[in-house]
């Protein structure tokens, strides 16, 4: 029986074996793009269908201080972004941090002083109607990304969190406490507005490096599962299955991940230390969905050939039982990578991913 996209993704994240493999593609802009002009497309919606996209993804927007908004007034020349925190940036998406405005700051008294940016000024009035228009055909992805890792990262460094974590640690639960109060709190209100039009709350947060995780168990576990799974409980208290975005090696980190109550992990690096597919199935799979693991940079390198035969190998892998999504591993596709790649990735799961 042919299930509708949102019944497929919903059937493996129940660990049931659905009609077909669900399948998902993140990608940049500009790559989206690239793809409409090979394939002679109109509109991203096309795109979409055209690919057998099984998800559908809804965002607020930003409708606060005009001064502040993402892209106004930004101070530094390669600037192409302001985060919600002040932190400007440059590059794709998120991009690299410019300036630190915490990086200085010794007291939790400079943390709650500092200008926190009102969750009142992300517009949701929006969403219901932009998946209303989907008529309940797809598997709609919905909350803030919530990047709280990133961001401590932004406002600290590495190396100053690293030793204020040791040195300071009510100084970082001040700092992660703001970040994510301000993250569940455009959620909530995302929700309160649509969770019954909402089928997943998808966040993201990179956890993981080429050769391991970017912070040990002891760590992870005092300083930000906590905060983990107030998002991951917000997102069960409306309905929702959770999923996270997670780039890197990071395996000794899932079991606390999955005791906090994630329901998936989308990425999946198969060239990362522990995150072998096999491995990841045999010891995660029916535990957490796996999303992912199609190597983004085979997929960048490669040639059409090579990502199909990439492509069933890791289906194979992953397929049975259920509880599998397929996509690139990394959730935003740039324009470096040939189109003509990634479509032989779709054409392959179309073409391997019946049960």
């Amino acid at each position: 029986m042919t299930m509708t996209s949102k019944e497929r993704v919903m059937a493996a994240f129940a660990y049931e074996e659905p009609d077909h493999v669900p399948a998902w593609m993140g990608a940049s802009p500009e790559f989206r793009e690239l793809m409409r002009q090979h394939a002679g497309l109109p509109d991203d919606e096309s795109l979409s269908r055209y690919i057998g996209d099984d998800f559908r993804r809804v965002f607020a927007r930003y409708a606060g201080p005009p001064h502040l908004a993402p892209t106004a007034n930004l101070t530094y020349p390669d600037a192409t972004y302001r985060t919600p925190f002040g932190v400007e940036r440059h590059g794709y998406g998120y991009g690299m941090p410019l300036n630190r405005p915490l990086v200085n700051a010794e007291t939790v008294q400079e943390i709650r002083d500092y200008a926190w940016p009102e969750p009142a000024w992300m517009d949701v009035s929006h969403i219901r109607e932009e998946v209303l228009q989907y008529n309940g055909q797809y598997a709609i992805l919905g909350g803030d990304w919530s990047p709280y890792w990133h961001d401590t990262l932004d406002m600290f460094t590495f190396a100053g969190l690293s030793y204020k974590m040791h040195d300071n640690p009510e100084l970082v639960d001040a700092l992660v406490t703001h970040i994510v109060d301000y993250y569940f709190e455009v959620s909530r209100r995302i929700f309160d507005a649509a969770a019954d039009v909402i089928d997943i709350y998808f966040i993201g947060n990179d956890f993981g490096g080429q050769i391991g995780p970017l912070i040990g168990d002891k760590l992870f576990r005092r300083f930000f599962v906590p905060h983990l799974k107030r998002l991951a409980d917000l997102g069960h208290d409306y309905g929702l299955k959770v999923l996270m975005h997670c780039c890197g090696g990071f395996a000794p980190l899932i079991p606390a991940m999955i005791e906090v109550g994630l329901d998936g992990l989308q990425a999946l690096q198969p060239t990362c230390r522990g995150m072998d597919p096999a491995d990841l199935k045999a010891e995660f799979g029916g535990r957490i969905v796996l999303m992912g693991a199609v190597d983004t940079q085979l997929l960048i390198e490669g040639t059409p050939e090579q990502a199909r035969a990439e492509t069933r190998r890791i289906l194979e892998i992953m397929k049975p039982g259920g509880g599998y999504i397929c996509s690139p591993s990394h959730d935003y596709l740039l324009p470096e990578t040939p189109v003509e790649n990634v479509l032989a990735l779709y054409e392959t799961v179309r073409e391997y991913g019946a049960y």
